[in-house]
C-alpha cells in the first residue's frame, strides 16, 4: 500500500469559528509539506480552486450559497509546484484537480504544465508533476471563461452538455502537450441524442427546444482556432502523470486515446465500483502507460487520527470520534447550509477514525493491499503542529501495524 498526502488549503473556519489569514495558510501548507517530505509521503495533492468563494454567494446562481471563507487559496497549481518542489527534496507534487475549462480553458492549461515540467527537469530531473485534470467541481469558477449555454438548447441541456465539452477540452488539452499541431476542426464534435440523458423526458425537452424530433443534435464547438502547437515541445514528458478527476466512464475512455490518463476515485466510491473501475482500465488504459495497477487510481480519505500522550488509548478513540463529527458538521454546514446528522454519520463511516490501532485496523478491513491512499489530515482542521503530530503518528504508529 502507498500513502500520499491531500492539503486542501481551504480557508474556513473550524468548529471554534477560527479563520486563518491568508498569509498562516500557505505558510501552515509549507510546514505541513516538509513533514509529508520528511516523513516519506509519495506524493503531495494540493486542491485548487478559482475565484472567490465569499463573492460567488452574491451571484444569481450561486453554487454554495452558505460556505463561510473560501473553499481554496491554490488558484495556480503550476506556480506552487514549482515552489513546493524547491522547498521538498524528494516527494512529488500533484494536483487535485485543475479545471480545464476555467483560468484560460485546455490551451492555456497545456502551455502551463508543459512550462512547469520543463523547469522541473532543470532542478530535479528524477520527481514528477502529477496533473489531475476535470472540468471543475464548482461551475462558478467557469462562466466568467465562456463556459455557460449560448442558446435555449444548451440550457435545457447543460448538465449533459458540460460533460462534453469537458471531453472537447480534454482532447486540445492532451493532444497539445502530447506535441500535434491542431486546429480545431480536428477536434471531436459534440453530438447529442437519446442516450446521453437519464431519461425520455430530458430528452424531449432538448428536441423541443430544438424544434424538432431529430435523433442527433449537433452543438456547435466551444472552442474554434486555427493550427496551434504550443511551447517548449521538446520537455521531458517522462516526467508528467496525468489523472483524470472524472466517474464519467465514457470520458475515462475518451481521454485514454491519447495520452495514458489515470482517474481518480473517492474513498466514500462503493467497492463494487472501485473494483469494476479497475477491471474496465485495465482494458482501455493507454498502451503507452503500460499494464493498469491498482496504485493508477489514488483515493482521498479523511484520517481523524487521535494518538496524542497522556491519554489512554479509549481516550484517544472518543477524541477521535468528537474531532470527526465536528469537522464533518462544518462541512455539511458549509455545503447545504444546515447540518444533516445522517450525513455526517455516513460521512464518518467512510472516514478513517480513532486511535492508531483502530485506524490501522479500518484500513486494513476497507482497503486493498496494493491501494495508493492520498490521506487528508488538514480537512478543516488549522492546527499546523496539531496536524503534523497526526502526519507523525501515521508513520510512527499506524503504518507499522499494517505490515
Amino acid at each position: 500500500m502507498e500513502f500520499d498526502i491531500f492539503f486542501s488549503i481551504s480557508q474556513t473556519p473550524d468548529h471554534n469559528g477560527y479563520t486563518p489569514s491568508e498569509s498562516e495558510m500557505f505558510a501552515n501548507y509549507y510546514s505541513q509539506l516538509q513533514a509529508a517530505d520528511r516523513l516519506g509521503f509519495g506524493v503531495a495533492w494540493i486542491a485548487q480552486a478559482h475565484l472567490s468563494t465569499k463573492t460567488q454567494k452574491s451571484n444569481s446562481k450561486p453554487v454554495v450559497p452558505h460556505w463561510k471563507g473560501e473553499v481554496g487559496l491554490c488558484t495556480d497549481f503550476c506556480q506552487l509546484a514549482l515552489e513546493s518542489f524547491r522547498r521538498t527534496k524528494r516527494i512529488d507534487v500533484g494536483s487535485a484537480v485543475v479545471s480545464i475549462l476555467a483560468s484560460g480553458g485546455p490551451i492555456a492549461q497545456a502551455e502551463r504544465v508543459a512550462n512547469t515540467v520543463q523547469f522541473l527537469s532543470h532542478m530535479d530531473p528524477n520527481r514528477k508533476l502529477h496533473v489531475g485534470f476535470s472540468a471543475g467541481r464548482f461551475e462558478f469558477m467557469a462562466r466568467p471563461y465562456g463556459i455557460v449555454p449560448r442558446n435555449e438548447i444548451e440550457e435545457v441541456s447543460w448538465k449533459v452538455l458540460r460533460s462534453q465539452i469537458f471531453m472537447e477540452a480534454s482532447e486540445i488539452f492532451l493532444r497539445l502537450l502530447r506535441g500535434d499541431t491542431i486546429h480545431s476542426d480536428e477536434i471531436r464534435s459534440t453530438v447529442l441524442e437519446r442516450e446521453n440523458f437519464s431519461s425520455g423526458e430530458e430528452w424531449a425537452k432538448v428536441q423541443k427546444a430544438a424544434g424538432s424530433k431529430m435523433e442527433k443534435i449537433q452543438i456547435d464547438r466551444r472552442y474554434q482556432f486555427e493550427e496551434i502547437s504550443i511551447v517548449p515541445n521538446s520537455w521531458p514528458r517522462s516526467q508528467l502523470e496525468l489523472i483524470a478527476g472524472t466517474h464519467d466512464k465514457t470520458a475515462q475512455e475518451f481521454v485514454n486515446k491519447f495520452m495514458p490518463v489515470k482517474v481518480f476515485n473517492l474513498s466514500i466510491t462503493s467497492p463494487e465500483v472501485i473494483d469494476e473501475t479497475h477491471e474496465r482500465m485495465k482494458n482501455l488504459y493507454h498502451k503507452d502507460g503500460g499494464k493498469w495497477q491498482r496504485r493508477d487510481m489514488p483515493r482521498t480519505t479523511f484520517v481523524f487520527l487521535n494518538a496524542e500522550k497522556g491519554l489512554t488509548p479509549e481516550e484517544q478513540s472518543a477524541a477521535a470520534q468528537k474531532e470527526a463529527r465536528l469537522a464533518l458538521g462544518e462541512y455539511w454546514k458549509a455545503l447545504e447550509g444546515t447540518l444533516d446528522p445522517s450525513k455526517v454519520e455516513r460521512a464518518a463511516d467512510n472516514a478513517l477514525i480513532g486511535n492508531p490501532i483502530e485506524v490501522a485496523n479500518q484500513v486494513k478491513e476497507r482497503f486493498h493491499p496494493q491501494d495508493r491512499l492520498m490521506c487528508w489530515f488538514d480537512f478543516f482542521n488549522h492546527d499546523n503542529e496539531r496536524v503534523i503530530r497526526n502526519m507523525e503518528a501515521w508513520w510512527s504508529e499506524v503504518v507499522p501495524l499494517l505490515g
